[in-house]
């Protein structure tokens, strides 16, 4: 799971609720030159974010970075249903037309979140609302297999098991591979991971796992778009992230020194390069 660097909200950073989800909502310095929507991934939530959103407002972008539907603060109903990628895609489609900005909209999706933020743009019929897509540290279909075992283990486990259980177990497995958190960023992870719906959870791994390949689909759409990952990640190999970004005819970042997520590893140089592709 993302670990964010911080958690004191920046001064153009305030936590709002948009559409019926949870936000964070950075103003940018001086007049905007667009908004960008930041759609977390699997576990995530906004604060994955949150080191972006203060240099993005300097570069003058607004941001508005959401937990999806069963995440973290932002809830939701027990129907299963709810949390398919289908429904996922059509909740950032209604938040875009909700913002109420002007100018141009920018979406990103982080790791499972770049596959719900694909769904929104291959359901649309008609004028794409948005004037770019970057797809953040995700890829063509499912994940790795070896990632795949680990998260069909963690679908068993969501079946027999409580939240807090599972924790601990995680905890336990990961010993000291893990370096040492600050306490306020080890609390907060627990805080998050408790909070998430089992429904969504389960919905979000058993896509992973068996996730479609849309590229071609994608391409045919013809959205500007932006491949931008790490150089390493468990969860879709870089290699397979490039080719991806080949076959979708899309501008290619690699973020030098950051793993699956760049964003909180590596947040000036992600936030730089965001800016630098929204603005061309």
């Amino acid at each position: 799971m993302s670990t964010p660097p911080f958690l004191k909200l920046p001064g153009c950073v305030r936590a709002v609720r948009v559409g019926g989800l949870a936000a964070l909502w950075g103003e940018p310095v001086g007049a905007a030159r667009g908004t960008a929507l930041l759609v977390p991934g699997f576990t995530g939530s906004k604060e994955d974010f949150i080191a972006l959103l203060e240099p993005l407002a300097e570069a003058g972008f607004r941001t508005v970075a959401v937990d999806q539907r069963g995440q973290y603060e932002s809830g939701g109903p027990e129907d299963p249903e709810a949390y398919t990628v289908r429904a996922l895609g059509a909740d950032v489609r209604a938040l875009s037309a909700e913002l109420g900005v002007d100018g141009p909209l920018h979406l990103v999706g982080h790791s499972f979140g770049g596959q719900v933020v694909r769904e929104a743009v291959l359901s649309v019929s008609g004028a794409l609302p948005w004037q770019s897509l970057t797809l953040m540290s995700t890829g063509p279909g499912s994940i790795d297999p070896a990632e795949a075992a680990r998260t069909a283990l963690l679908l068993d486990a969501l079946e027999s098991m409580d939240l807090e259980s599972i924790w601990q177990v995680m905890r336990q497995l990961e010993g000291e591979r893990v370096p040492p958190l600050e306490p306020e960023i080890a609390e907060f992870l627990h805080r998050r991971w408790l909070a998430n719906l089992p429904q969504a959870l389960k919905a979000a791994a058993a896509h992973l796992v068996a996730a479609p390949d849309r590229v071609d689909e994608l391409a045919a759409v013809g959205l500007r778009t932006l491949v931008l990952s790490g150089e390493r990640d468990y969860a879709w190999p870089v290699p397979e992230q490039s080719r991806m970004a080949e076959r979708l005819g899309a501008l290619r970042t690699v973020v030098a020194g950051s793993g699956h997520s760049p964003n909180a590893e590596r947040p000036a140089e992600t936030a730089a390069a965001l800016a630098a592709f929204w603005s061309a």
